[in-house]
Order: C-alpha cells, then sequence, then structure tokens
C-alpha cells in the first residue's frame, strides 16, 4: 500500500483534503484518488481534493478535484484553506497569489499569532454573457429568466466566477429539497458545461442566506463562488447592495462587489488535522 500524506481542512465547512505534490509525483490517476480519499464512508472524507503545485506564473497553483472526480476551474473556500497551509508552513507571507484554472487570484491572509485564521480573496469580475458561463437557449445576461425543470418554471440568474452558477431566489431556502433539485437543474441542458446551483433568501439588502449545490460535489455547507455570484445576482434583481454578508450552513462570507468590478470575499480557515492515507492496490 503506498502512503498518501494529506492535512483536512475546511472554510466555513465546506472541507478538503490537501495533498502536497510540489516535490513528488503520486504516480495515481488522481481523479480516482480524489473519488476515493473523499468518500466520507470508506476514506477520509471531504468536498474535494486540493494539490498543492508548482507554479511558473505566481506563488503556487492549485488543483481542485471534486469527490465526483471532476476537476473545477475554481473555488473560493478551497483558496482560503489553501493559502493558509501555505502560509502555515512559511511558503508565502501574508499576500499570496495562487494560480487556478480561472486565473491567478490574489489572496491577503488574516493572521493570529504565527497562524492564518482566515482570508480575503480577490475573486476576480463576474461573467454575465449567455456564452461566457455557459448557458444555451438565451441571448445576452440571463437575469431572472425562466427555467422549466420537472413541468415547475424557476427565475434563474446566471453568473460565471470563474465557474458557472445558477442562483435561485426564494421566498425562504429553509424548506427547499436541494438534494432533489439541485442535480436536475445541474445537470440540464441548459447548462452545457453543468452548473452549481444556488438557492437565495433575501434578508435585508446586506444579508442573504443561501444553500447550495454544487458541480461534482453535490450538497455543501458552504461555497465561496456561489456566495459571490449570488450577490451578484441580487444586485443585478435589485434585491441587495454590493456589500453583504452572505449567511451557509457552514458559517458566514463577507461579499464586496467593488467599484473596480471585482468581488472580494472574505471568510475563515481551519486546519482539522493531519494524517496519511494508504492507497490500496497501489
Amino acid at each position: 500500500m503506498r502512503p498518501v500524506d494529506f492535512v483536512k481542512m475546511h472554510g466555513a465547512g465546506n472541507d478538503f483534503i490537501v495533498v502536497d505534490l510540489l516535490q513528488k509525483d503520486l504516480g495515481v490517476d488522481l481523479s480516482k484518488l480524489a473519488v476515493r480519499m473523499c468518500d466520507r464512508n470508506f476514506g477520509v472524507g471531504a468536498d474535494g481534493l486540493l494539490l498543492v503545485m508548482p507554479s511558473a506564473s505566481a506563488d503556487y497553483r492549485m488543483r481542485l478535484i471534486n469527490r465526483d472526480g471532476t476537476e473545477a476551474e475554481m473555488c473560493g473556500n478551497g483558496i482560503r484553506v489553501f493559502a493558509k497551509y501555505l502560509f502555515d508552513r512559511g511558503m508565502v507571507g501574508e499576500n499570496a497569489q495562487i494560480e487556478t484554472l480561472a486565473g491567478i487570484k490574489r489572496i491577503h491572509l488574516e493572521v493570529d499569532g504565527k497562524k492564518a485564521v482566515g482570508a480575503t480573496v480577490n475573486m476576480g469580475s463576474p461573467k454575465l454573457d449567455a456564452k461566457e458561463i455557459p448557458v444555451v437557449g438565451y441571448k445576452g445576461r440571463v437575469i431572472s429568466r425562466p427555467l422549466e425543470v420537472d413541468g415547475s418554471i424557476y427565475e434563474i440568474t446566471c453568473v460565471n466566477m470563474g465557474n458557472p452558477h445558477c442562483v435561485i431566489f426564494m421566498e425562504s431556502v429553509e424548506h427547499v429539497p436541494v438534494e432533489k433539485l439541485g442535480p436536475k437543474i445541474e445537470v440540464h441542458p441548459t447548462f452545457p458545461q453543468r452548473t452549481n446551483v444556488e438557492f437565495v433568501q433575501i434578508l435585508s439588502p446586506s444579508e442573504l442566506v443561501m444553500r447550495v449545490w454544487e458541480r461534482g460535489a453535490g450538497m455543501t455547507l458552504a461555497c465561496g463562488t456561489g456566495a459571490c455570484s449570488s450577490v451578484v445576482a441580487g444586485v443585478l434583481n435589485g434585491k441587495c447592495g454590493r456589500c453583504a454578508t452572505v449567511h451557509l450552513p457552514g458559517g458566514d462570507l463577507r461579499i464586496e462587489w467593488r467599484e473596480d468590478n471585482n468581488l472580494y470575499m472574505t471568510g475563515p480557515a481551519v486546519e482539522v488535522y493531519t494524517g496519511t492515507y494508504y492507497l490500496e492496490g497501489a
């Protein structure tokens, strides 16, 4: 059996297995490894596998493989814990640049003593044109447009924050059957690259409640790009301001859509434990 050292971490309950590949190649199919390690019954258990890799254009490169084995372009909670992993081990300072499939992201870490406890991430500018998200069957911006799912019509607003999002506003999200409706919207023909799905309740112009179905991960306790997309959608629909707190099952994220058209996300980053996973058959 081959040993794989890892660190278990989470950002607002969105949990990850961090594996350092800077000095070694595991020599295994990383998609299959993610499925095995992220299994909550037979593995470590997580929403995704975060891989620490070298970068020619930034401090380090982050790869995220979802627990279903697919690779994500970007993850807001993941990049915060990724930066904490680096800072706590003396690999970066309080400001870091991380390469992702969605581009280089700039991060400022909140430090308590010698450990990072949270971070603010420049998440970049939202893409709003249907072709850029991508969404088929619509032209231009998809703002409060109808989508039929199992005979019911939902008003959707679509945003790309490095990955695609479909935001649906509800009077209350407490009893929304996320586990049933989310996967149907994720693979709806309207979304050729599948989509993340956010169900959002507006408490006030500065407070939102969000539940999420993540593409490739299912129901999670938080989604950083989803929180950003929800605030963007709220602004576009006149439901909230450009600075808002998003309440998620795993905690709160502070989102600011600043005048430079970039979104800045602030939230916690936590290390839970370290361990070694023994990969059978390797």
